[in-house]
C-alpha cells in the first residue's frame, strides 16, 4: 500500500469516526430531551398537587381543628379525635412492626443468609411488599375482626404493621450487607460472641439506613385507607379504647371529601395538608439521618 493509499485509508476512518460521534451526540440530545420532558411532566404535576393542598389546607385550619370533634353536616368542628387516632394507631403499628422488622433483617443477613428459610422468608416479604394494602385490610378483618365481631383501633394498628414490616426487613437486610466483613472479623478476632459484634458493630454501622428504613415506613402507612376500612372503621367521637372502632385521618379525609357539605370538605382539605407536612417532614428526617454519619 502506497503513502497516499495509506493517508486516504486513514481520512476514511477520520469521516467514519466523525460520523458516529456526530450521531451519539444526536442520540444524546434526543434522551436529554425526552428525560428533561419527563422530569417537567412530573414535577408540574407534583407542583400543582402541592399548591392546591397548600392554598385549600392551610384555609381549613384554625384552633377547633385540633381541640374539636369531628362535627355533624354543616357546624363547627374538627378533626382532633382523627388525628388522635391516627397517632395512636400509627404508633402502635410502628411499635410492633420495627422490632420484629429489625430482627427478621437482622436473621436473614448475619445468621442464615443462604438458607432455606432465608429464601422463604425473602419470598413471602416480597410478596407482602408488592401486595395492596386492601388485600391486607380484607385479611385482618376476616383473622381480626371477624372473628371477635367488632372494628377496632387495635384491627387497624395490626394491619399497618402488617405493611411496616416488610418495608423494615427489606432495609435492614439490604443496610446490614452493605456493612464491610473486615469490621466483623476484627471483632471476631478479638474474641467477641456473635450477638455482641451484631449489636456493637455491624448495627451500630448501619443504622443509619435502619432508621431512614423505619421512617419511610411510617411514611407509607400513615396515609393509608384502605386498611383501616376494613379494621378500625371510623369513630365521631374521641376514644383512646384501641378495642373499640377508632377514627383516623384517612377515613375522615375520604369520608369528608366525598360528602356535598363545605364544612366537611374544609376540613378534608385541612387533614391532607396535615398529612403531607407530616410524610414530608418524615422524608426530611429520613434525608438528615442518611447523611449523618456516626
Amino acid at each position: 500500500m502506497t503513502t497516499a493509499e495509506r493517508l486516504q485509508s486513514q481520512a476514511g476512518l477520520a469521516q467514519t469516526r466523525q460520523r458516529r460521534f456526530a450521531a451519539r451526540k444526536r442520540v444524546n440530545r434526543a434522551a436529554l430531551a425526552l428525560s428533561m420532558a419527563a422530569m417537567a411532566f412530573g414535577v408540574f404535576w407534583l407542583v400543582w398537587i402541592l399548591w392546591e393542598t397548600l392554598r385549600l389546607g392551610v384555609g381549613g385550619l384554625a384552633l377547633a381543628t385540633f381541640t374539636e370533634m369531628t362535627p355533624p353536616p354543616n357546624e363547627v368542628g374538627g378533626i382532633a379525635n382523627a388525628i388522635f387516632g391516627s397517632f395512636m394507631m400509627v404508633g402502635l403499628a410502628t411499635c410492633v412492626g420495627t422490632p420484629i422488622g429489625i430482627m427478621a433483617g437482622i436473621y436473614l443477613a448475619e445468621y442464615n443468609p443462604k438458607g432455606t428459610l432465608a429464601s422463604v422468608t425473602r419470598f413471602v416479604n416480597d410478596i407482602l411488599l408488592s401486595a395492596p394494602s386492601i388485600v391486607i385490610g380484607l385479611f385482618v378483618y376476616a383473622v381480626v375482626v371477624a372473628r371477635f365481631k367488632s372494628f377496632s383501633g387495635l384491627a387497624g394498628a395490626i394491619s399497618l404493621a402488617l405493611i411496616v414490616i416488610p418495608v423494615v426487613i427489606r432495609t435492614t437486610e439490604n443496610m446490614l450487607q452493605l456493612v464491610p466483613p473486615g469490621l466483623r472479623e476484627a471483632a471476631y478476632a478479638l474474641g467477641a460472641p456473635k450477638w455482641k459484634v451484631i449489636l456493637g458493630i455491624t448495627l451500630r454501622a448501619a443504622r443509619a439506613g435502619v432508621v431512614t428504613g423505619v421512617l419511610l415506613a411510617v411514611a407509607r402507612i400513615a396515609g393509608e385507607t384502605a386498611p383501616l376500612l376494613f379494621t378500625a372503621l371510623n369513630n365521631q367521637f374521641w376514644t383512646a379504647d384501641v378495642t373499640q372502632p377508632m377514627a383516623s385521618l384517612p377515613v375522615t379525609i375520604f369520608k369528608f371529601a366525598m360528602s356535598p357539605y363545605e364544612n366537611w370538605q374544609q376540613l378534608a382539605w385541612a387533614g391532607v395538608f396535615l398529612i403531607t407536612v407530616a410524610v414530608l417532614a418524615l422524608n426530611i428526617i429520613a434525608r438528615i439521618v442518611t447523611r449523618e454519619k456516626f
